[in-house]
């Protein structure tokens, strides 16, 4: 998998309104209702992982989800974060603030 350039990764954010680009990776951050809720979406988000064989790096504290998207292999963002950051939007229904 190649890694995307920056260019490609911001047009690529623009279907991603909830998710930015920093420290080489693409990060969201979802709130929840309470900890039911945020530990419920990342059971969900677990599968979807597996199923892709793609992790992220994600903390969770009360109703708050914080990811970051990168493969390590390909040292940056690849089209496999951009997959898996769909994926986890269609699992997550953040509250809005």
């Amino acid at each position: 998998m190649n890694k995307l350039d920056e260019n490609t990764i911001e047009k690529k954010l623009l279907q991603l309104p909830m998710w930015d680009y920093f420290d080489n990776a693409i990060h969201a951050e979802f709130e929840f209702e309470n900890f039911k809720d945020c530990f419920s979406a990342m059971s969900r988000i677990a599968f979807e992982c597996e199923a892709l064989g793609h992790h992220p790096d994600w903390s969770n504290v009360y109703n708050v989800l914080k990811i970051s998207l990168t493969t390590h292999d390909a040292d940056g963002v690849t089209d496999k974060d951009f997959k898996l950051a769909h994926a986890i939007e269609h699992i997550v229904e953040p509250e809005d603030e």
